[in-house]
């Protein structure tokens, strides 16, 4: 079923892609495997999925050394400042910061381990109240802030996307996302680049690649209902 379900989500992204003019190879399929059994992520991998999502910490740190070594793991969910030094060499991206003092943590964690850790600005676009992320407004003064750590790398935006029966309901914020991201890069702020665009899950990830999504977290699409009983 796994494999079935992932050649299908891959397809309807290169439809997707097809309609707005894009390239295929330009959007990422993560497959969000929070709550999942090491199990269905080694049939996703068999399957060609080499890029994982996980919201929790203990997650990433449990399956890590389960899984094949190749494996990208993207920490997508919110992240509190005392896990950082958990993940901090483990994580391919955080998509997830949205706060001064995170990505001070996460800098000075990565300087412990050496490594140049790849963050996204995580902005709650629809501005919902049951949400983490920045305001619109707040993501080029928090980049001006940061964009000097030398071990953290701004590489993009990330948005989760309000619950709709409707993806088009969606388009408006997705394009929003897109026009910040162009904006700040027109500044051309040293060590910040604006290449990744994280947006769109199972039920409007097609919408957000016609509207420029680099990254798409897909989970129930791949892996079915979620079950989050332990």
């Amino acid at each position: 079923m796994i494999t079935e379900n992932l050649e299908q989500v891959k397809k309807n992204i290169r439809d997707a892609c097809l309609a707005a003019g894009r390239d295929p190879g330009e959007v990422t399929l993560i497959a969000v495997s929070k709550t999942k059994p090491t199990e269905l992520l080694q049939e996703a991998y068999d399957a060609g999925a080499r890029d994982f999502g996980e919201n929790k910490v203990q997650e990433i740190m449990d399956k890590y050394p389960q899984l094949p070594a190749d494996i990208r793991w993207h920490m997508i969910g919110h992240l509190q400042r005392n896990k950082v030094k958990y993940i901090v060499d483990k994580a391919a991206m955080i998509h997830s910061v949205d706060s001064f003092r995170l990505a001070q943590t996460i800098e000075q964690e990565a300087a412990k381990h050496e490594v140049q850790v790849p963050i996204l600005l995580e902005v709650n676009v629809a501005e919902e109240e049951s949400k983490f992320g920045l305001k619109m407004d707040e993501v080029l003064p928090l980049i001006e802030r940061i964009a000097e750590f030398p071990h953290i790398k701004v590489c993009g935006l990330m948005t989760i996307a309000p619950f709709v029966e409707n993806a088009e309901e969606n388009r408006m914020f997705f394009r929003q996302l897109k026009k910040l991201s162009v904006d700040i890069e027109a500044k051309n702020i040293n060590n910040v680049s604006m290449s990744v665009l994280s947006m769109g899950m199972t039920g409007d990830y097609q919408v957000a690649v016609q509207e420029g999504a680099t990254m798409v977290r897909v989970g129930t699409g791949i892996f079915g209902e979620r079950n989050y009983v332990r």
